[in-house]
């Protein structure tokens, strides 16, 4: 669905237009000129905004997530956000985000590809985990390495079904490592070519990112130039959400808004610089290949996050995946029950004795002071 807006007469024209990229560039220059226009950015990809850039017509990508909706306007069709698009195209209200190059989209195809095969592995190894949990079969060791893969390989079985499916999932499990295996040794050629080599050798001083994060993050984040250390944060959402009026300042978790696959790289990247700190062999192998001064720069960032760590612990900050954090004054864990019923228990969190029994005297408290009820 298009919509066009005269820019004199403020005439309003909406029609269906084909999908192929050469129907609407011809629709568009058989509008008067100068014409500028937008669409969502979306699975079709950029080839129409490179397209439109060729035919010397002005075309501004839109972020889908940044488009603001009056909270009242409950009515979504294809016309109105079309519309809805135009005007606000006409007035410069657009949140337009960067057109890369063919090139550069490519590579990031090709990155994604790796992601995804990532997930369907994870996914592969838990239906082969749980296939034989099922079997009460399950391994004492370090799961999927060399040692487990020999364990895999000499397991047997009487019934029928129960062969057919292991070999599956087995099977299922080797096919996509080794298509992860193709999709690494890929993007490691790319990753050494001179388009990505000075990138890649710089992000890779920093502890916990090797080739493959690093050219992750060079795909995804394009130029580098066009975002700085305060600004960065909010393209991979990795900024505290807020909410504040006035003097009240209110802030919560992490926005989680932008790119998701960079932000998943940086999040892993930083869970290595909670270990002591200490250069490993390779990574004083590719801190040798640098400048001095990209080398005296990550020092001074890995020492920074190592230390940012260390306070968090210190102060016994609870990381994302733990369940519970120790009390260094108390020496001990506590579990606190919470009943939610009498006939529905759950054990929830790790407490401090002492919060655990001041809260077991308010809630005491509590009881003792409410008044009775007569019926």
């Amino acid at each position: 669905m298009a919509c066009a807006i005269d820019n004199e007469a403020g005439e309003v024209r909406s029609l269906r237009l084909s999908p192929r990229t050469e129907a609407v560039v011809g629709w568009v220059c058989s509008l008067p000129a100068p014409a500028a226009v937008t669409y969502e950015a979306g699975p079709t990809g950029f080839g129409l905004a490179r397209a439109l850039e060729r035919a010397g017509v002005r075309c501004v990508v839109v972020a889908p997530s940044k488009l603001e909706r009056q909270p009242g306007d409950r009515v979504k069709t294809d016309r109105r956000d079309a519309e809805r698009l135009a005007r606000l195209l006409r007035i410069g209200e657009l949140p337009a985000v960067r057109v890369p190059s063919e090139a550069e989209e490519a590579v990031r195809d090709l990155v994604r590809a790796r992601e995804d095969v990532r997930g369907d592995l994870m996914r592969a190894r838990h239906r082969l985990s749980k296939l034989l949990l099922r079997q009460g079969l399950f391994y004492d060791g370090c799961a999927w390495t060399g040692a487990h893969e020999v364990w895999l390989r000499s397991l047997s079985f009487d019934r029928v079904g129960v062969r057919l499916a292991f070999e599956e999932a087995f099977d299922a499990v080797l096919a996509t490592q080794a298509r992860r295996a193709r999709l690494d040794t890929a993007i490691t050629e790319l990753a050494a070519t001179p388009a990505f080599a000075p990138v890649v050798g710089r992000l890779g001083c920093l502890r916990g990112v090797s080739t493959l994060t690093a050219f992750g993050l060079a795909t995804e984040i394009g130029d580098w130039h066009r975002f700085t250390g305060a600004s960065i944060g909010a393209y991979v959402g990795l900024v505290p959400a807020e909410s504040s009026s006035g003097e009240h300042r209110q802030q919560g978790a992490i926005t989680k808004t932008g790119n998701s696959h960079a932000r998943r790289l940086l999040v892993e990247a930083a869970w290595h610089h909670r270990k002591r700190y200490r250069l490993s062999r390779e990574l004083i192998r590719r801190q040798d290949s640098q400048p001095a001064a990209v080398r005296a720069r990550a020092e001074a960032g890995n020492r920074r996050l190592h230390r940012r760590w260390t306070r968090f612990d210190a102060r016994s900050k609870r990381p994302h995946r733990q369940r519970g954090r120790c009390c260094p004054r108390a020496g001990r864990l506590v579990l606190e029950p919470r009943h939610h019923g009498a006939e529905h228990r759950t054990w929830h969190g790790l407490t401090h004795p002492r919060k655990a029994r001041r809260r077991e005297t308010g809630m005491r408290r509590q009881r003792e002071e409410r008044p009775a009820i007569q019926l």
